[in-house]
């Protein structure tokens, strides 16, 4: 099943054996042998297969009759394809997504060689298991102060969105907003949408639907090259301070309204 499906994915792609080799940096003759059932991709083949040809994993090896590109489900029943980079050891590399190419993140976040193009590297972090898939992204703008723009948030791939634990950070890929770096409220299972916060207080929260979302990505850390200013932390208890002051003569008003 697995090697006909290679092969009729192949020619409605209108890919020769040397076009399908190329995109997945391999011998002709091991596309061959796929298409005869004289061997089988490895995992990592597989997936860059998936992401070609844009359908699950599931159909690539156990067949569907139409083999058409199924739609994200939030609990991620179906297998989400993740393009990924792999070394000459078939180690899983991280991809970088710069301020620059985040604007096209959204339209070739599935695309093989869009994801390859992107730079990409092995972290030493032993935070970061070795089973799980990462990607670093880019931030720009001042939403989530005290993190600055131009961080870099790295992130492990979620493929269930009910895993999302409201007031965790996440980077999401949307289809109109591209990719944001926000704190999640997870209303899924209220009415199919997601909160997005601002940990910057002069930003208002706002509501995207399921249908809205293309990745999530949790984040579990971040690099900087801005370092803090000396007087950056007072300023911050400054600027604090007078919205409590604020607040408390807003409430005096209040108080004295009612009263009279």
């Amino acid at each position: 099943m697995l090697a006909e499906n290679i092969k009729k994915l192949r020619k409605l792609k209108k890919l020769t054996q040397n076009d399908l080799a190329e995109r997945l940096g391999v011998n002709r003759s091991a596309i061959g042998a796929y298409e005869e059932g004289r061997a089988e991709p490895r995992l990592s083949t597989l997936r860059l297969l998936s992401a070609l040809f844009e359908c699950s994993l599931d159909d690539l090896v156990l067949g569907n009759d139409d083999l058409s590109r199924e739609l994200s489900d939030v609990k991620g029943k179906s297998l989400r394809v993740l393009p990924i980079v792999v070394d000459k050891d078939d180690q899983e590399q991280m991809s970088l997504v710069p301020i620059k190419a985040s604007a096209g993140y959204a339209q070739g976040y599935g695309d093989v060689e869009f994801i390859r193009r992107l730079p990409h590297f092995k972290m030493p972090f032993i935070e970061l298991s070795a089973n799980r898939s990462y990607r670093v992204f880019q931030i720009k703008g001042d939403s989530m102060l005290p993190v600055s723009p131009g961080s870099y948030i790295m992130c492990e791939y979620i493929p269930d969105w009910n895993e999302i634990r409201s007031d965790d950070c996440y980077v999401v890929v949307t289809r109109e907003d591209g990719v944001v770096y926000k704190r999640l409220i997870n209303r899924l299972r209220e009415n199919n949408t997601l909160l997005l916060k601002s940990d910057n207080i002069l930003y208002e929260p706002y509501s995207i639907s399921a249908s809205n979302i293309l990745e999530i990505w949790k984040a579990k850390g971040f690099v900087s090259f801005r370092l803090p200013d000396a007087n950056e932390g007072l300023n911050s208890i400054r600027h604090v301070s007078e919205v409590l002051r604020e607040i408390r003569e807003d409430v005096r008003s209040i108080r004295q309204k009612t009263q009279d």
